[in-house]
């Protein structure tokens, strides 16, 4: 058996609840790479894109087996394929692991990320919710 890292076993509300804030992080984040200046640095808009994934995977694995990924986010591409087995592409597990593995970098990190960073992690994010959604 593949390891998932630690889970917690929600009830069959929680998959819209979280699916409500992926969006609203997913709008957070638009909003603040539109309204960037030249060389700010984009860690907040980096740190809500990371957030807005955890939502949408939360969202999926809690609709489709009532458990979300808990406190171990790097574990959730294979809380995610251990949830959906095949049905998960390769290309959204990519998508999601290049987000997630940006978390400690922006939100507890020295180095300020670049507006084309964010840019490139906007779309990873776009591409992983569409999907996310299309699968609820």
């Amino acid at each position: 058996m593949t390891r998932t890292g630690a889970k917690k076993e929600v009830d069959e509300n929680f998959s819209a609840g979280r699916l409500k804030v992926a969006k609203e992080y997913r709008i957070a984040a638009q909003e603040a790479i539109t309204l960037a200046e030249p060389g700010q640095a984009m860690n907040p808009a980096i740190s809500n894109i990371v957030l807005a994934a955890i939502a949408y995977t939360d969202a999926l694995t809690a609709k489709r087996a009532e458990v979300v990924n808990q406190q171990d986010h790097a574990a959730a591409p294979k809380l995610l394929r251990a949830v959906m087995g095949s049905a998960v592409p390769q290309s959204q597990l990519t998508r999601l692991s290049r987000i997630l593995g940006q978390k400690d970098e922006v939100q507890y990190g020295t180095r300020s990320a670049t507006l084309e960073r964010a840019e490139t992690l906007f779309q990873d994010l776009s591409e992983f919710g569409n999907w996310v959604e299309a699968q609820l």
